[in-house]
């Protein structure tokens, strides 16, 4: 049963004062200040620190009565770090000796404060402060008691609601306290141990986890709760990067070697059928072409000359065959020379959208037969092509759906429908490995060419444990080879 203590009006309203105080702080400082300095308005007492138990220097003295801020190494300062050490460690871990008790007194007022629990209790309750003396503690520190601290001390814990410590207040004078003012102690240390909370950093969610899942029935409940989620049905669908390609498109070759001269079509242009696309630098070509006309030029005089010899000398009739066949040679030569001049300029073989990259890379660019320069393409015949990384495939298998969802359009979204699967995964631009996924749209309205964003692939119906584990599992099966 708790016991009544009689509390008059003034140190009540000091009381309320304080507490007022404590929660208004600004900063950790501003609060320490408050605590070491002005409960001299409630309490009488000499000296006065607290310390501060949590990070960011454990055990660290954080503000002492008198002085603007604490010297960590100052003599006082480092005894009085050891002494809060053993007093905090006799808080969480309470010994089996008890505490002094003091007598209680009462006094005449309007107001009654309860002091948490009976005189005789005090050694059993972790939030009541204790009183102390140089007996209270090892030899090693009692030794120096005198040399910095009256004969009489207080220790005031605190303890928030969760059970975290934030040190102690430590108060020093030479009479005994009575059971008014560690009363008066208890109920400050539970404000100030508020004030302080709010200055901790907040929990993580694993420590807000471990606090829900405590014996109980609200950890009876949580696990319930979790049981039934993990065995609730839920698609395995996986995401892939996507891109809207050309269905059949034709691929416009460099009809034989030699350097790019100019590029007359521009990416993503329209162009009709025969429209010139690019051409080839002409400047061997002609040369090879003169060189060949001329020779052509040379063999039909010398047959004509042969062939007007041959009419009154047997000799010139035998070389008139050869000849021929000179001739013959030249007009080969000729024909081809001037076929492959005629292709130095490649033309549109259809209707459709240029579809290659800067025109400036291709310009003065060397390249072989039967590379490719660019392809035309149908705006009205599109396909979509996703790579579904090798570790996120869930047996695609065609006809299943899948979802692409534009990066340029984040409310637009277009269904497809799985075609071909390729059986090999190859590397992408990006450098992952992936397999290859072409699919057809299924609405009627379909997304331009040359569109990218993100495929969301619908896979079978699978537990949500599953869901979550399977790419854990996948990686330890690696790792481990089971």
């Amino acid at each position: 049963m708790n016991a009544p203590v009689q509390i008059d009006a003034a140190r009540l309203a000091v009381l309320w004062q304080l507490s007022a105080r404590a929660r208004e702080a600004q900063t950790e400082e501003t609060l320490g200040f408050v605590i070491v300095n002005e409960t001299l308005s409630l309490v009488p007492y000499r000296q006065a620190a607290w310390w501060r138990a949590p990070a960011p220097v454990p055990g660290a003295v954080a503000a002492v009565s008198g002085l603007p801020q604490s010297d960590p190494g100052a003599p006082y300062v480092q005894w009085l770090g050891e002494v809060c050490r053993v007093l905090e460690r006799r808080t969480t871990h309470p010994a089996a000796e008890p505490s002094p008790q003091a007598e209680g007194d009462s006094a005449g007022g309007a107001a009654t404060i309860s002091a948490g629990n009976e005189p005789s209790a005090g050694a059993t309750d972790p939030l009541w402060p204790r009183a102390l003396t140089a007996d209270s503690l090892p030899e090693a520190l009692a030794a120096d008691w005198e040399a910095w601290w009256p004969t009489h001390a207080l220790w005031v814990p605190l303890i928030d609601r969760a059970d975290r410590s934030f040190g102690g207040v430590v108060f020093a004078r030479e009479q005994p306290w009575t059971h008014l003012e560690q009363a008066l102690f208890a109920e400050l240390g539970r404000v100030w141990a508020h004030a302080l909370a709010a200055f901790s950093p907040r929990k993580s969610w694993i420590e807000r986890a471990k606090l829900t899942l405590r014996a109980g029935k609200h950890r009876r409940r949580a696990l319930a709760i979790i049981a039934c989620a993990l065995i609730v049905p839920v698609p395995l669908t996986i995401l892939a990067p996507a891109e809207v390609t050309a269905k059949d498109p034709f691929v416009v070759r460099a009809p034989l070697d030699g350097v790019i001269d100019k590029i007359y079509a521009q990416p993503n242009q329209r162009v009709a059928a025969g429209a010139p696309l690019f051409a080839l630098d002409s400047t061997t070509l002609a040369s090879r072409y003169a060189l060949a006309n001329k020779n052509y030029a040379t063999a039909q005089e010398e047959y004509r000359q042969t062939a007007q010899l041959a009419v009154t000398d047997d000799k010139d009739r035998l070389d008139m065959a050869l000849r021929k066949g000179k001739l013959d040679e030249s007009e080969i030569d000729l024909d081809y020379t001037a076929r492959e001049l005629a292709r130095v300029h490649v033309n549109a073989p259809r209707a459709g959208v240029a579809v290659f990259s800067d025109p400036n890379d291709w310009n003065g660019k060397a390249v072989s037969i039967g590379e490719k320069v660019m392809f035309l393409a149908d705006p009205a015949s599109v396909e979509l092509t996703a790579y579904v990384p090798v570790a996120d495939n869930v047996d695609v298998v065609p006809g299943t759906t899948l979802t692409l969802y534009p990066k340029s359009s984040p409310l637009v979204s277009y269904d497809a429908r799985i075609d071909t699967v390729a059986y090999r995964a190859e590397p992408t631009p990006e450098g992952v490995v992936a397999y290859r996924v072409k699919a057809t749209f299924t609405g009627g309205v379909k997304p331009p060419l040359g569109v990218m964003g993100t495929a969301r692939i619908h896979g079978r119906w699978v537990p949500l444990s599953y869901y979550l584990l399977r790419r854990p599992l996948a990686t330890m099966r690696q790792w481990l080879g089971w």
